[in-house]
């Protein structure tokens, strides 16, 4: 069993990516269901078959709408979900725990149910992921601010057309671009394309009190790309594409 140095209260950063690099997502359905596996797994109820009656219950409005369907247990959260980006072959998560074993529970939840969803659709069969998730837990506030900019948008300047150094060079096209990748939290905080959800599955609060507002976000995120090395911030995350 997992042993987490972590408990309530912990803000923590998870992470995992395809085995052997493989992609862990293939298309925008595939993507929906990530960020509906954030929402609906967030939660001490399982339902079973919980897609299936989803899909019954909310019928064309399956593939835009998060809410918890009434005559279901209240939804009590495992955790906070303060930041996210998925990529095709990997996804970070920066999470609190509220429940104890929260994160360990939701992990658990996402891990399998991903799994599951994957090999069932392509027909595949095995491991998606290399492994059991990485999770580091964030002791201090400056680590955080790093790391939210890590996350949020220097993970979307790499899908950037051109890569990381073109959009070094078009900070501020690539900036918008990011603010509009519809699978990263950075528009949920700064507007941009929320329509496929991601903003649903936030808790806001603790990023917004690190930053006076979206002017002063992108004014550090800046700094961080052009000037500040975050790797060495932030330590070897092991995570190359």
């Amino acid at each position: 069993m997992r042993k987490e140095d972590f408990g309530v209260g912990s803000v923590v950063h998870v992470y995992n990516k395809g085995n052997r690099k493989q992609p862990i997502v293939l298309d925008d359905k595939d993507r929906w269901r990530f960020v509906q596996m954030l929402y609906y797994f967030n939660s001490e109820y399982s339902q079973p078959n919980l897609f299936r009656k989803l899909h019954i219950l909310w019928k064309f409005d399956f593939y835009s709408k998060l809410e918890w369907p009434d005559g279901w247990p209240d939804r009590e959260p495992l955790v906070k979900i303060l930041a996210v980006i998925l990529k095709n072959n990997h996804y970070h998560l920066i999470l609190e725990e509220i429940k104890e074993g929260g994160i360990t529970m939701f992990m658990r939840k996402l891990g399998t149910g991903m799994t599951n969803y994957f090999n069932t659709k392509h027909k595949e069969t095995g491991r998606l992921f290399q492994g059991s998730y990485k999770a580091r837990r964030v002791d201090n506030d400056n680590y955080l601010k790093y790391l939210i900019v890590y996350v949020q948008v220097k993970n979307a300047f790499e899908i950037y057309p051109g890569g990381l150094r073109v959009a070094v060079r078009e900070f501020n096209k690539a900036y918008d671009f990011a603010i509009n990748y519809p699978y990263s939290s950075l528009s949920g905080y700064v507007g941009g394309n929320t329509t496929r959800g991601i903003s649903s599955v936030l808790d806001k609060d603790m990023v917004m009190g690190l930053f006076g507002n979206s002017i002063e976000f992108k004014e550090f995120a800046q700094d961080c790309i052009l000037n500040i090395d975050l790797g060495e911030e932030l330590g070897d995350l092991t995570l190359e594409d």
